[in-house]
């Protein structure tokens, strides 16, 4: 493990988990990373020494942030009324969570977008009174008029893009499908906004499309999940804003560099969510490539690192990949900051104890990305009418949940089928599901746990 945050906080520390041995002949090595911020966020630390040039940041005060709140006004909205009473209720508890002097703005979201507040293509400066004006423009909003995220995400961006600020993001929300404009469209609009803001989105209802959804979250780093009920909309918006306000640290780069000869197989998230960021490296130097990790406060995350190595002979000993976490310049003639590092190694013996046993933490996630791959494929099966492909890809994840602990998701598989035996991963599909019940299961099937201990 190696920590190299100097006398500032929040400290970043890298541990790898791994079983560096390798069968004479074996090539592919993986390795967990662990990657933990401590002493930022809401603990209210100071910055990391040098990298926060502002006045603001060299006094130790919270970083800049700006956030916009993209808030679904199509038709649907209206249906039920109290729909929309219930997110105006959720978008006025979240601006009161806001702290003071963040930058924010409202977006009233249909086949068009409109900063409803404060307007002008400008965002507000949070206090008591542009909160209480914010939550006035709040009560005249009303439904009408379809849907169209893509546009909702991009005039976010040009309002976030404008602030001169550490930390963007956004909350988005939606009860409906992205009818009104195409899947290329909004594919395009994810492309253009990844890296230049982080975003939260919810579905609320049944309405909506829970890959769209989650294509939000995945593609801007942030959360998904689902809002059955409208009246629990505020509670869920005030945790979100509290969590975006932890932040401290933006644009933190997961960093990995490979000698002459190794390929890289995989980078991905494993926790709290599995997220493949494999397609997202930005090229950082010979042989490195950086992976967008998003914001940070006090937490911890786990990433599986899969690469493949040259043969070599027994008794043989190489760097297979260094892992860094790195904040960017802060001006074009800066370098960036290392603020952590680890290493994976592999090591070629004829031991084949040593070279055949596998990581607990390496199972582990290997058993996570399996159980949400099955998941997202046994929904599938069912929803094309293919019922004995969905009862065995069901089946294999109430296994995986059950041997991993992972209970919140078998909680949510016991809603889609009957468990016959957890162990075997023997079940029934289940007649008659809820609408919600197999949204939810969906849209939250890239949930991990940590391997226990």
């Amino acid at each position: 493990m190696a920590n190299f945050s100097k006398s500032g906080v929040p400290r970043f520390a890298v541990e790898v988990y791994q079983n560096a041995y390798l069968p004479e002949g074996g090539r592919e090595v993986n390795a967990i990373v662990t990657v933990t911020s401590t002493g930022g966020g809401t603990t209210g630390g100071v910055p990391l020494a040098g990298a926060f040039p502002t006045p603001a940041r060299a006094s130790g005060t919270a970083p800049d942030a700006a956030v916009v709140l993209m808030v679904d006004c199509s038709g649907s909205m209206d249906y039920p009324p109290t729909k929309m009473r219930n997110a105006r209720d959720a978008t006025a508890a979240a601006i009161d969570t806001l702290r003071d002097g963040t930058r924010f703005a409202v977006v009233a979201g249909t086949h068009v977008a409109k900063d409803v507040y404060p307007g002008d293509g400008r965002l507000a400066t949070a206090d008591a009174q542009t909160k209480a004006q914010a939550k006035d423009a709040l009560r005249r909003l009303s439904a009408g008029g379809g849907t169209a995220v893509g546009t909702w995400l991009r005039l976010a961006d040009r309002l976030l893009g404008a602030a001169d600020v550490e930390i963007r993001h956004g909350i988005l929300l939606t009860d409906g499908r992205n009818e009104h404009e195409s899947p290329e469209d909004l594919r395009a609009a994810l492309e253009s906004c990844a890296g230049r803001f982080t975003c939260d989105a919810r579905g609320v209802g049944t309405d909506w499309e829970v890959k769209e959804v989650t294509a939000v979250a995945s593609a801007l780093l942030g959360t998904a999940d689902i809002v059955a009920d409208p009246a629990g909309l505020a509670a869920d918006f005030t945790r979100m804003m509290e969590h975006a306000m932890g932040k401290e640290v933006a644009d933190v780069g997961l960093r990995l560099w490979t000698p002459v000869g190794v390929e890289i197989v995989f980078v991905k998230q494993v926790a709290p969510t599995v997220t493949d960021l494999t397609g997202r490296r930005t090229e950082a130097g010979p042989r490195a490539g950086d992976y967008p990790t998003g914001s940070w406060g006090d937490e911890s995350r786990d990433y599986h690192v899969c690469v493949r190595v040259p043969q070599a002979g027994i008794g043989q000993e190489m760097l297979a990949a260094r892992v860094s976490l790195i904040l960017p310049p802060t001006s074009a003639d800066a370098t960036p900051q290392t603020l952590s590092q680890g290493l994976v190694r592999a090591v070629w013996t004829d031991d084949m104890v040593a070279s055949t046993s596998i990581n607990p933490q390496v199972a582990h996630y290997t058993g996570q990305a399996e159980l949400a791959q099955v998941i997202q494929q046994g929904l599938d099966a069912r929803k094309s009418g293919d019922f004995d492909g969905a009862t065995a890809k069901l089946g294999r994840a109430v296994q995986l949940a059950s041997a991993s602990g992972n209970a919140d998701t078998a909680k949510l598989l016991s809603k889609v089928v009957d468990v016959v035996d957890a162990a075997t991963g023997t079940v029934r599909l289940k007649a008659r599901v809820a609408e919600a019940d197999e949204m939810t299961l969906e849209t939250r099937s890239t949930k991990t746990v940590r391997v226990k201990k």
